[in-house]
């Protein structure tokens, strides 16, 4: 199937000369759960906010389901449910009728049963009569997220939806967005945790300094760049790695009562035991080993700091 949402060679330089974007392209499939994670001021939410037709791209296009998201602006908003960072809501107004009001621009008729069943699921029924100025935090940040739902839109963008916010709405998040994937939404997020990028995502975009610097299954980008290590604790200690041993990549620990083998999938079983047949060659026996590998955020610092992935301890 075509991308649901398409762009191609976007760059955007703000009149300061701050060069937020450089030639991204990417294509988003549909149905999927792609994270975009990047370092603050990576270009993540300007990215979100261009496709969404809230910033002017200084160069390229953006089509959301066919739609140019310039000469078909309105068409292609419809399509789109954002929840943005920033707690930015109407607040003398009370929750029910901001829902509606939200439904009503984008043409909608009336569905109150719709609009229950979205404030339910966020815990929000009880406070359909309350001004959202009366609010905690967390119900604001609720309120936000019934916005975005109030016109079932196909594509959902959450702006880090998770920052500062409790672990209850955390969880009900999720589990809103699990079910909306199942029903054929598009959810495209950004965060800072990256645990929940690597629970939740079915792809995973890196950015730094405005550029794309990867976007991967994440099962792939894990399996490419992933690292594990096996470590040895060796009966009697080395002087250092047996020339004949040169070609491995292996290193002695500190103390010399370690060796410490690095690897990836690919040449895990056929690497690991050629290994331990030449270090019995060379009678070089271990009492134990233990290995560990690297996880989505070791990833995460290497692309964007440049540095090889090293493995978790």
């Amino acid at each position: 199937m075509p991308p649901i949402i398409s762009v191609r060679n976007l760059d955007k330089v703000y009149a300061s000369g701050f060069h937020a974007l450089r030639d991204v392209s990417l294509d988003i499939r549909r149905g999927e759960i792609l994270a975009l994670l990047g370092p603050n001021g990576a270009g993540k939410t300007t990215l979100i906010s261009i496709i969404c037709g809230i910033v002017r791209a200084s160069s390229g296009t953006v089509t959301v389901d066919g739609h140019d998201i310039v000469r078909d602006y309105r068409a292609a908003r419809a399509k789109i449910g954002l929840v943005p960072q920033e707690l930015s809501t109407d607040t003398f107004e009370k929750v029910w009728a901001t829902l509606r009001f939200s439904r009503g621009l984008f043409g909608k008729a009336p569905d109150p049963a719709h609009l229950e069943k979205v404030l339910r699921e966020l815990s929000l029924w009880d406070k359909r009569d309350s001004k959202i100025m009366t609010l905690s935090g967390g119900m604001k940040r609720r309120v936000l997220i019934a916005k975005a739902l109030a016109h079932e839109p196909s594509i959902l963008f959450l702006d880090e939806p998770t920052a500062g916010v409790d672990v209850e709405l955390r969880h009900d998040m999720w589990r809103m967005v699990r079910r909306l994937r199942d029903e054929g939404a598009t959810i495209i997020l950004t965060t800072h945790y990256i645990e929940e990028a690597e629970e939740m995502a079915d792809r995973i975009g890196v950015i730094a300094k405005g550029e794309l610097v990867v976007v991967e299954d994440k099962a792939t980008l894990m399996r490419k760049l992933g690292r594990k290590q096996l470590t040895l604790s060796l009966r009697e200690p080395l002087e250092r790695v047996p020339d004949v041993l040169a070609d491995q990549p292996l290193e002695l620990a500190q103390d010399g009562h370690a060796l410490v083998y690095t690897f990836d999938t690919q040449t895990e079983e056929t690497g690991i035991a050629a290994l331990l047949k030449r270090l019995a060659e060379q009678g070089i026996d271990f009492k134990d080993l233990h290995s560990s590998e690297s996880s989505l955020e070791d990833i995460f610092v290497g692309l964007v700091h440049g540095k090889p992935q090293q493995a978790a301890a």
